[in-house]
């Protein structure tokens, strides 16, 4: 049987990697929809937070506001979706530009064949 609404199934070293330090984070994770971010809540009962609402439009959290939010150590990881973010509605484009400016700003790792940005660990340069 398929997960909740066909929410992601986490394999052990993903779910390791976001239970490592968990402590020290509001959000393990942040992820492109409820639905993505769903699957990962549930393996590690911890939160994770969804970038977009159920589908990835809505514009919450503001780009501005994920930066603080970043800037202020309170997400570990962005899991990557291959999506690409959001699609139409009012803040189909907030996702994207999230994405966007993770993948340019934060180092990616590749765990159990999932992509994570470390969003501790800013790209040189």
């Amino acid at each position: 049987m398929g997960g909740l609404l066909q929410s992601q199934k986490v394999g052990s070293a993903v779910k390791a990697a976001l239970e490592k330090n968990a402590s020290r984070y509001t959000w393990v994770a942040a992820a492109v929809g409820s639905q993505n971010a769903a699957g990962y809540q549930l393996a590690t009962e911890r939160p994770v937070m969804p970038i977009g609402g159920f589908n990835g439009s809505d514009p919450s959290p503001t780009l501005a506001q994920f930066k603080a939010y970043v800037a202020h150590g309170r997400i570990h990881y962005l899991l990557a979706s291959g999506q690409g973010g959001g699609g139409a509605g009012p803040g189909g484009g907030t996702s994207s530009a999230i994405t966007s400016w993770v993948e340019k700003n934060y180092t990616e790792v590749t765990v159990g064949g999932t992509t994570l940005y470390d969003l501790t660990q800013p790209k040189n340069g």
